[in-house]
């Protein structure tokens, strides 16, 4: 009975994260559709124009998007085990620039995360990132210690708003069968550093969220 619940948990999880990854890809490829169907009946050059702009601009915002998800909910297939800081770099100010005025303060101290502690950046940074509708800067920070890596994240702008549902599936608080596709992604962090015999840490006080892990070494 234990391994078909948990067989039912990781199948609803993987199910969450698939409606969060749609959700997220419905505006950009919706955009592009918008602009195949321009296209196709005006004639107007300066119009066209403007269509294959709107176009191309959906195209660079799923393959965006895409290619973060694949290390924040993927395995990350083709990569070696460590990946690259600045590509995590890449992909972090990538998602900012969807993001209204966000800018990246970037002070990852390491050339190269280990899998398990890039997901769990990549995602902390996505729920930063969310956190500051009016913008705002993000620090990002890791380093390695002898026995683990170390991530700490700082959203502060005008208004930082963390939900508390995300707090509680960080801290393990909430059912699997209670998840939610906003939550899934915290959820999925909390397994990730839990398995690891890691621990997640947040808090939020008037305009700064403080988000942080400990990833320790296989």
């Amino acid at each position: 009975m234990a391994d078909r619940d948990l067989t039912a948990d990781c199948t609803h999880l993987a199910s969450l994260l698939c409606s969060r990854l749609c959700h997220d890809l419905l505006s950009p490829v919706g955009g592009m559709i918008n602009g195949v169907e321009l296209l196709e009946d005006e004639s107007d050059p300066g119009m066209r124009e403007q269509c294959v702009t709107l176009l191309s601009q959906g195209a660079r915002r799923a393959s965006a998007k895409l290619r973060f998800f694949r290390l924040a909910f993927g395995v990350a297939g083709g990569f070696d085990s460590q990946l690259p800081s600045r590509h995590l770099q890449e992909l972090v100010e990538t998602l900012a620039g969807e993001a209204r005025d966000v800018k990246v303060d970037w002070a990852v101290a390491v050339p190269t995360l280990p899998k398990p502690a890039a997901k769990v950046l990549l995602n902390l940074a996505m729920m930063g990132i969310e956190a500051m509708p009016r913008g705002g800067t993000l620090s990002v920070a890791a380093e390695e210690t002898a026995e683990a890596h170390e991530i700490a994240l700082r959203a502060e702008g005008q208004r930082v708003v963390f939900d508390a549902e995300l707090g509680h599936a960080l801290d393990g608080k909430i059912a699997a069968q209670d998840l939610s596709a906003h939550t899934a992604a915290a959820e999925l962090v909390r397994l990730v550093a839990t398995d690891s015999g890691g621990a997640v840490q947040h808090a939020i006080s008037e305009g700064s969220l403080i988000l942080g892990a400990v990833i320790p070494h296989d």
